[in-house]
């Protein structure tokens, strides 16, 4: 057996990653701060209750969310597999929208697009971040593993005109 093969039976079930939040003020009389999501850490970041400040520059700051892991379903892999051929692969940090104007409140992360935009259907924000080198690897090996593209094919034209109508 191949090392390929081998490292492709040996994937982990799920890859560890924190989320990277980012406040800025806001230049509007309504809000205070406006919240993004700028990026993902790759790793075991220990779950803490509030977002942990990691830096502050200007009217900026900065903070990690810990105790996310990214997990992949072979039933996802078509969308796994556009996500990764685009120009620009992102992963998807869904979060609950928080009333006060605090961080809002990052609840799952996905790498399908399909995934992220039925969220994005309902109340809750979908941040697209830029996606880390080790999960693009990660998510490409599980997707060699187990995404099969069909084939395309055209159906047959039939002739409507040829039928006769029945009465």
């Amino acid at each position: 057996m191949s090392d390929s093969v081998a490292n492709l039976e040996n994937l982990p079930g799920s890859f560890p990653v924190a989320v990277v939040m980012e406040r800025r003020v806001a230049s509007s009389q309504w809000v205070d701060y406006v919240w993004t999501a700028t990026g993902i850490a790759v790793g075991r970041h220990p779950e803490t209750e509030e977002p942990r400040l990691v830096r502050e520059e200007g009217d900026a700051a900065w903070f990690m969310v810990g105790g996310f892991e990214v997990t992949l379903y072979a039933d996802e892999c078509e969308s796994y597999y556009f996500n990764l051929m685009s120009d620009t692969p992102r992963a998807y940090v869904l979060a609950h929208p928080v009333d006060d104007g605090g961080c809002p409140e990052a609840f799952h992360i996905t790498m399908s697009f399909d995934e992220a935009h039925a969220f994005l259907e309902g109340e809750d924000e979908v941040f697209a971040v830029d996606v880390p080198p080790e999960l693009y690897r990660w998510t490409e090996a599980f997707v060699i593993a187990n995404y099969f593209p069909e084939k395309k094919t055209k159906r047959k034209l039939r002739d409507w005109t040829a039928q006769e109508v029945q009465g």
